[in-house]
């Protein structure tokens, strides 16, 4: 109640309603430690700077001003620089009749922003196929890279088709992920490979440093495994005689499916992070160009379609955005139906199981995600699963098949076509001395795993098929959640908080503020939030506690 004399309202309130409000503020601080404690957040360290006793204290001072000092004038110089352009333009916006070279920017941007607005309305699948088409036309090589693990699934026969088709064009096999399978595996399927194509065993270094970045390196830090790069020396030596062959500088094209290694090749050769890499599909969306040296320029291209008339574990495996009509249960189960089940279970460190779903149950309890109430969520351990197989870190393996015959689209002139004027020899002395250098799993901790054979992709933008209105809704009702593969401890760590979204109320009954007679202080201190207890405590007549 407002009292008379006072100007402003008084602040006085009941103990009941103070102890709730603290009672509400010790729940909240208790469930923010919660959840830093779970994310692991640690205080940044505190800089000590140098020493007294380090020797040349004072020069090292010295340096480091000088080095402030050129970073602020770097900083002015390129506020300069942007200020000048933007002057620029405004000049070439404020004076339309002029020379014609002063019009010509501004309607190459205008032409361009109408081009931009053009392709974000096409379907994203034909972007893809426009791509590809004006990466072959523009390659004089092209570098198939495969997965290791399943070679033989990493083909595509339309493309291959169509490189063939399109002229003079040399076509490289490159094996990437070499470090995933076995050395004996690894052999038997150069060995398969090499009859057909001239095959490179490859193994691209994922941590580098981005472009214009400056990383501090210690003078005794030994190299991590992922670091180290394979086969580079090999393949550059082969594009090199490419390039001798054709006597003029070359554009090498790089393609395959998702998530075999495309981008992590470029990346490895030039030695540094230029292009985005990732396990999600579409990280890639038009061609890039990248000057290797003068002579070899790569360009690096989205990934292929599969067609959906493949097998349901090629498009879980070969692609990402199989999740717009494949469920995370299907697809997992779609793999575990062509693993070996024993070697499953030794991985997963899960007991025997029947079937997929008994599967997943087990693996839910032992990762600990449960749904609310204490219920294994099958369909998150089947996500993870399914990321573990499309990521770059399980080790699983395929063997080659028995009888090696030419595909349709390969006749032996073109075979021969594609090894002429290339040292065979030194190519299989480079192979020799990557396998040996690069360290796989055993037979004993990788996994068995039965190839479905070659996966057809689509080319052409008239065979893509239109998405139904179900898949449309579909995808606006899933969102995120199944756009990618999530990782396995962003599952853990966002369990909670989809189950508190998906157990909410509709958005109506919140609006509604409860009646008085209802509303009793233990259903509030237990339903209720601190805001929404506020609202509800000013909507109370408080003239009814002093009767």
């Amino acid at each position: 109640m407002k009292r008379p004399k006072l100007k402003k309202a008084s602040k006085r309130m009941t103990c009941h309603k103070r102890y709730k409000i603290q009672k509400k503020v010790r729940e909240h601080h208790r469930k923010l430690r919660r959840e830093a404690k779970k994310r692991g957040h640690k205080k940044p360290r505190k800089d000590p700077g140098v020493p007294n006793s380090a020797p040349f204290k004072e020069a090292l001072l010295r340096e480091a001003e000088l080095r402030k000092q050129q970073l602020e004038e770097l900083k002015q110089q390129q506020k300069l620089d942007r200020q000048k352009e933007q002057e620029k333009k405004r000049k070439l916006e404020t004076n339309p009749v002029g020379e014609p070279s002063d019009v010509e920017p501004v309607e190459e941007l205008e032409q361009c922003k109408t081009k931009k607005a053009k392709l974000s309305k096409q379907h994203p699948k034909k972007l893809y196929c426009q791509e590809l088409k004006k990466v072959i036309e523009a390659s004089d090589v092209l570098l198939e890279v495969l997965d290791a693990r399943d070679p033989l699934g990493c083909r595509c026969p339309q493309v291959e088709d169509a490189i063939v088709q399109s002229g003079h064009k040399k076509l490289v096999l490159v094996l990437n992920k070499s470090d995933l399978i076995p050395r004996e595996n690894l052999e038997s399927w150069l060995n398969y490979l090499k009859k057909e194509l001239p095959t490179v065993v490859f193994k691209a270094s994922t941590y580098l440093k981005d472009k214009g970045k400056i990383t501090k390196m210690k003078k005794k830090a030994v190299p991590l495994k992922r670091k180290v790069c394979f086969g580079k020396e090999c393949l550059l030596k082969l594009l090199g005689g490419f390039q001798e062959t054709y006597g003029r500088a070359i554009h090498v094209g790089v393609i395959g499916f998702p998530n075999v290694g495309k981008s992590s090749i470029i990346n490895s050769l030039k030695k540094e992070r230029i292009c985005n890499v990732g396990v999600s599909m579409g990280l890639t969306r038009n061609m890039q160009i990248v000057p290797l040296d003068k002579q070899i320029t790569i360009i690096d291209s989205p990934s292929l379609i599969v067609s959906p008339l493949n097998s349901l574990t090629a498009l879980a495996l070969r692609s990402p955005a199989s999740i717009e009509t494949v469920k995370p249960m299907e697809a997992a189960s779609a793999i575990l139906s062509q693993a070996d089940a024993r070697q499953v279970v030794l991985h997963y460190t899960v007991p025997d199981y029947k079937n997929s779903l008994e599967l997943f149950t087990k693996l839910a309890q032992r990762r600990g995600l449960h749904q609310k109430g204490g219920s294994p969520n099958v369909e998150r351990a089947a996500k993870v699963l399914w990321s573990e197989w499309t990521g770059a870190s399980l080790s699983y393996y395929c063997h080659p098949p028995t009888s090696w015959t030419l595909p349709p689209h390969f006749n032996e002139s073109i075979v021969a076509g594609m090894k002429r004027g290339l040292n065979l020899e030194e190519l299989e002395k480079s192979n020799a001395h990557s396998i040996e250098a690069i360290k796989g799993p055993r037979l004993a901790k990788s996994i068995l795993f039965q190839s479905s054979g070659l996966t057809n992709g689509i080319i052409e933008e008239k065979d893509i098929p239109e998405e139904l209105p179900r898949q449309r809704e579909r995808k606006q009702e899933e969102g995120k959640d199944n756009e990618d593969i999530v990782s396995e401890e962003e599952i853990v760590d966002c369990e909670e908080a989809d189950e508190k979204i998906s157990d909410m109320p509709p958005i109506e009954e919140k609006r509604e503020p409860p009646p008085p007679e209802e509303s009793t202080a233990g259903e509030s201190a237990s339903s209720l939030n601190l805001d929404k207890m506020t609202q509800e405590d000013d909507a109370y007549d408080f003239s009814t506690d002093y009767v």
